[in-house]
């Protein structure tokens, strides 16, 4: 994409967010869902294929372009980005990177499009910081293999089509873990109801379960045992792209912040004339610099093959915990109000706390860090 479509995405992406999808955040809270209106218009942007290559009907664009992107994004509700993000990302990375000619000809045209929505089914309840301790199971039986196991924590399980599903067909470790195809509706396979979350409402987890689900051996993506290493080359993907939501959605805390302490008024005065109330905005805009300086710098290095490890790694890192620290101070300088429900902050800060867990947490961030620099 030429630099002059892209800045056009971006305007275009920008407007939408900012007129269409914040103004109805309180509705997708409400309903835990976003509206067909919204799902529709993002699919016509080109949104369900952001990452996708361009010769399947996505946008293609680099690392550099898309965590621009997620910037926009990031400025709304994070469950808007949620409904297309797992697809473009952890789940539609795995065909990209891994998948036969065959396999990327049936999904990625379809994912891109918005036709279908895929899932990335790797965590489970004793797998989640370490996904090499996995226990799903495979096992071939003639020309199928047999998957028994649960996931847990799965985006967009509710509503997936299709399920990149990460499963033991060796032994111990992670070089026993082989990736699979398995559509919704597979006999054996379950979804279960949406969790309650304590944010990102509109944003669907669920457990899934296999019993004796039967796929084909061509639903197997990549060689036997190579799932492992395809699973933490989707994550590092994301793990960018997570850094640069965060990097938008401390922005959108920074602005409704500022205009907050322009107007509300204590003893006189707007609170944003008290020199404490400005050592906390100052303090918020200093790391939101230092966050995007951070994440353009590692995607830079991402598209070039320099680093596609420790940079991620360290952006995420940063960023979930740069967005966290900006909501606490939103809150704070809102006040009492920033403690009360339909108060965009309140929101926000509840859900930019999934930021810090989801992709790796920040301690397995610090682990990946130290071992990257100790090899």
């Amino acid at each position: 994409m030429d630099a002059q479509d892209f800045a056009d995405v971006l305007d275009a992406v920008r407007t939408f967010v900012r007129e269409r999808v914040i103004p109805r955040e309180d509705e997708i809270e409400t309903t835990d869902r976003i509206p067909d209106d919204l799902r529709r218009a993002a699919g016509d942007m080109g949104l369900f294929g952001y990452a996708l290559p361009e010769a399947y009907g996505g946008l293609g664009l680099s690392m550099s372009e898309e965590v621009r992107l997620a910037f926009e994004l990031g400025s709304a509700s994070p469950a808007f980005r949620s409904m297309f993000g797992t697809s473009n990302g952890i789940a539609g990375q795995v065909l990209v990177k891994a998948g036969t000619a065959e396999q990327r000809d049936r999904w990625l045209p379809r994912l891109a499009a918005g036709e279908a929505v895929a899932a990335f089914a790797l965590t489970e309840a004793e797998a989640g910081s370490d996904p090499s301790a996995l226990a799903t199971k495979a096992v071939r039986d003639g020309d199928h293999y047999r998957i028994d196991g649960a996931k847990r924590f799965i985006t967009n399980a509710p509503e997936a089509d299709v399920f990149m599903v990460f499963a033991r067909t060796g032994g111990e470790g992670s070089r026993g873990i082989s990736t699979f195809i398995v559509e919704a509706g597979t006999p054996g396979l379950t979804v279960g109801p949406s969790d309650e979350k304590m944010g990102q409402r509109g944003a669907h987890t669920a457990e899934v379960l296999f019993d004796g689900v039967r796929v084909p051996a061509d639903a197997m993506v990549g060689e036997e045992g190579t799932g492992f290493r395809t699973a933490m080359s989707s994550l590092a993907h994301g793990r960018l792209h997570i850094a640069a939501v965060c990097v938008g959605v401390a922005q959108r805390l920074l602005d409704e912040t500022v205009a907050y302490a322009r107007e509300r008024r204590q003893g006189g005065r707007a609170i944003g004339e008290y020199q404490l109330i400005q050592g906390l905005i100052a303090d918020s805009q200093t790391e939101l610099y230092a966050g995007r300086a951070m994440v353009l710098r590692a995607a830079e290095a991402y598209d070039a093959g320099e680093d596609r490890r420790l940079g991620p790694s360290c952006a995420k890192y940063f960023c979930s915990e740069m967005a966290g620290r900006v909501a606490d101070r939103a809150v704070q300088i809102f006040g009492g109000m920033g403690y009360m429900r339909g108060v965009v902050v309140e929101r926000l800060y509840r859900d930019v706390r999934l930021f810090r867990i989801y992709e790796g947490t920040s301690q397995i961030q610090q682990v990946v860090i130290a071992r990257q620099l100790l090899r």
